[in-house]
């Protein structure tokens, strides 16, 4: 792939840095019905406190589905700089979900912390209720957008032409417009994770809970150890989904994860007789695919999936990574490629060419990328360097190199001299991970637990990205949070999960 190529390939892909779940974000089917959903009912109801916050009614909307979760919501004002508490406020936004028996409320409600980084918990959270609901009959979840998502003050980069364009030069340009444009109404310095976990405190605080339990999904489970870390005394458990380690350097983990995950998924096809005769070595298609487009980039006629409508546009090899690279973390969805791959290998485009734009619009559209480049520039962006090992991977040096350039124009904040060390708390603490997992890899996991005295490590078979409503995984999840003992936990019914069939047509997978 050209430099050119992968240069824009990374902007692309910043949108869906960490945590993106295309499968959790797909644009509701019917978008006016979740409106008048969220909408209905809910002016005359009164207003709840909860410690020194008042609350009024709001509703969740689940994308897709044309319901709701009925919630609390609340704004509450923290110091963008803490050093000036008096200077410029962020109002964070704040949803409350009380448990079903509020007569039996424990006092330690479970905090959920959303990925990316640049991803809202409240537009997050819905999608993954159904892993709560154990939890949510004794104790409330509490949703903050962290600072520069969301509702709280977001840091979102409007698309640009740039975004489309092979030079280089143009999409850094994007960056900088971002950059000016977020610079009228924020300090870029101060929405990094010590920020975050600064807020989360304050929240606490206003809320009245003495400690609270934390679960993390992705970049969520860097917000869950840095808060561990710093204020021990109000963990009462963390759960860590899809861990991303106190040592890493995002920046320097995709390239190699992604041919490694692929590698297992791809895997799958192999070991089928009728996917292996129909479609051939699935990373042998997906090379000959890359580097027929590199000679020849046809225009392709296609339906987009979000407006009906048939357009046409060039098919470049960067829509073919990105579709692989977010297809992965769901072995469900990934089961697709080996299908889609071969079908382009034969001239027939329409379906990739479609399936790709839709994932390019819904990345946009739930990603903040100022926030998301004010976490890891602060953070990462003097370590983030290319690789050896990154070369003759799928997306070989491409998101490195764009975040090497983005973080060279874009303000950075501080972060503590400890920030990278391991989390060694004694507080109980459960680590989930796929073993298909293209980001985040079980040895993220196990590096992590190894250092938690009270920690213990579930791998879910043949699962992706974020996994904690994979099975059974909601009812172990539920015990833990109630036992607060991850070392107990009897895990056996996951070994009932099992490996997704590779589909060897467009109508499933052989029989």
């Amino acid at each position: 792939m050209s430099t050119k190529s992968r240069l824009l390939l990374a902007l692309v892909l910043a949108a869906a840095f960490v945590g993106f779940r295309l499968w959790q974000n797909q644009a509701p089917a019917n978008a006016e019905a979740d409106d008048t959903v969220a909408a209905a009912d809910t002016a005359a109801a009164p207003v709840r406190t909860l410690g020194t916050l008042e609350f009024a009614p709001c509703a969740l909307p689940v994308p897709g589905s044309g319901r709701a979760l009925d919630a609390q919501c609340a704004r509450f004002e923290v110091a963008e700089n803490p050093a000036q508490p008096d200077a410029r406020k962020i109002a964070l936004n704040i949803a409350w979900l009380p448990p079903d028996n509020e007569t039996d409320m424990a006092p330690d409600p479970v905090f959920f912390l959303a990925g990316g980084p640049g991803q809202a918990a409240i537009t997050t959270y819905p999608q993954l209720d159904a892993a709560f609901r154990e939890v949510r009959k004794h104790r409330s979840v509490i949703l903050v957008d962290q600072r520069g998502t969301g509702e709280s003050n977001p840091l979102t980069c409007p698309a640009d032409k740039a975004a489309t364009d092979t030079d280089p030069a143009a999409a850094i340009a994007m960056t900088e417009a971002c950059r000016d444009a977020l610079a009228e109404r924020a300090d870029l310095r101060f929405y990094t994770t010590s920020d975050a976990i600064r807020d989360l405190e304050a929240v606490r605080e206003a809320i009245g809970a003495t400690q609270i339990n934390l679960v993390g999904v992705s970049y969520g489970t860097r917000v869950a150890q840095q808060y561990a870390m710093r204020y021990p005394q109000q963990t009462r458990s963390i759960v860590l989904d899809s861990v991303v380690p106190n040592s890493l350097v995002l920046g320097n983990i995709f390239a190699r994860n992604l041919d490694d995950a692929l590698a297992l998924q791809f895997d799958q096809c192999k070991q089928d007789a009728t996917c292996r005769e129909r479609l051939g070595e699935p990373r042998q298609q997906l090379d000959t695919l890359l580097a027929t487009l590199e000679r020849d980039r046809p225009r392709v006629k296609f339906r987009d999936a979000r407006s009906g409508e048939l357009r046409e546009e060039r098919l470049l090899p960067q829509h073919v990574v990105g579709l692989v690279r977010m297809y992965a973390y769901m072995p469900q969805a990934g089961a697709l490629l080996p299908v889609l791959i071969h079908e382009a290998n034969q001239g027939r485009y329409e379906e990739l060419m479609a399936l790709a734009q839709m994932l390019f619009g819904e990345m946009q559209d739930s990603m903040a990328m100022g926030m998301q480049l004010s976490v890891v520039c602060s953070e990462d962006g003097d370590r983030i360097a290319a690789s050896s090992e990154d070369e003759g991977t799928v997306l070989g040096h491409a998101l490195t190199e764009a975040l090497i350039a983005q973080c060279k124009i874009w303000p950075k904040g501080e972060a503590p001299a400890d920030f990278h060390a391991p989390l060694a708390t004694p507080v109980p603490a459960l680590v989930l991970e796929g073993e298909f997992d293209p980001v985040t890899p079980p040895r993220y996991g196990k590096e992590v637990a190894d250092a938690l005295p009270n920690g213990r490590l579930l791998v879910l078979r043949g699962q992706g990205h974020n996994v904690i409503g994979a099975g059974c995984m909601p009812r172990l999840f539920a015990q833990f949070v109630e036992r607060g003992n991850a070392v107990d936990l009897d895990a056996t019914c996951l070994d009932d999960l099992s490996y997704t069939q590779p589909f060897t047509s467009h109508n499933g997978w052989n029989p």
